[in-house]
């Protein structure tokens, strides 16, 4: 069955950077675009960035546009995340999800498949 593993998440402070990754298995992760997605504390689901399957092409969210890059490995199976110039509006649980989701899916809590990673922004 499909697996994502997402992992890296920490406490950092402000003007920081982190790198998170996301796993894969369970399919053919080449031939699938993949999006991260982020939940901050009692708010809902935001969509964050984008990539297409071969990672040529991706996209970001306005807020995050210039400080987070998001890229893949596939012959890793592994999506990356690398966030910089964190601020404490970043803090939130960040997943993966098949597809190119600009934006969220009404069924998001169904597509989830791993746990997420934490990531806090806090001095």
């Amino acid at each position: 069955q499909v697996q994502l593993v997402e992992s890296g998440g920490d406490l950092v402070q402000p003007g920081g950077s982190l790198r998170l990754s996301c796993a894969a298995s369970g399919f053919t992760f080449s031939t699938y675009p993949m999006t991260w997605v982020r939940q901050a504390p009692g708010k809902g689901f935001e969509w964050v960035c984008s990539i297409f399957s071969g990672g040529g092409s991706s996209a970001c969210e306005d807020s995050v546009e210039g400080r987070f890059t998001i890229s893949r490995d596939n012959a890793k199976n592994t999506l990356f995340l690398q966030m910089s110039s964190l601020s404490v509006e970043d803090t939130a649980v960040y997943y993966c999800i098949q597809g190119y989701h600009p934006v969220v899916p009404d069924d998001i809590r169904s597509r989830l498949r791993g746990q997420g990673t934490q990531v806090t922004v806090s001095s």
